[in-house]
């Protein structure tokens, strides 16, 4: 799969994976993990706010909240809560926090489910953190288009 079907960002990220080896790519994540912002103050108290990505393998949360963005478009903004123990669980929000955050509800549902594959860390990393990655994919944009439909 080519990464030409991705947002520009999410692309950059995949392009920046897929040029390096696999010891790394893992060092690339790690990088993410140490980027994923912190939840906002409204946030960080109110962890029913947040929804649990029960399958991944560590304590990961997130949600997401619509804005206008500058064309007056609905664009999505995602927040993620994870341990700083958890840099695998971490570095994967952090490539989606990066590559998705701001995208509009079309952009983000149309990223590729098995977009995690596209990293080069299936060798790298268990088959169970790549499902919990997918999973957190699947939870934002199933999220997204229940925000989505609401809207319209």
């Amino acid at each position: 799969m080519s990464t030409n079907t991705l947002p520009t960002a999410l692309a950059e990220i995949v392009d920046d994976f897929q040029a390096l080896t696999e010891p790394d790519r893992l060092q690339l994540l790690l990088e993410f993990s140490r980027g994923l912002p912190e939840l906002p103050e409204r946030l960080k108290d109110h962890p029913e706010l947040l929804e649990q990505v029960v399958e991944c393998q560590s304590p990961l949360f997130l949600t997401i909240e619509a804005e206008k963005n500058a064309d007056g478009d609905r664009a999505y903004r995602l927040f993620f809560k994870a341990p700083p123990e958890a840099p695998t669980t971490r570095g994967f929000a952090g490539v989606l926090h990066e590559g998705l955050d701001g995208l509009t509800a079309a952009e983000i549902l149309a990223v590729p489910d098995d977009m995690p594959e596209l990293l080069g860390l299936t060798r790298a990393i268990t088959p169970l953190r790549m499902r919990g990655m997918t999973a957190m994919l699947g939870r934002i944009k199933r999220k997204v288009a229940a925000a989505s439909r609401l809207e319209h």
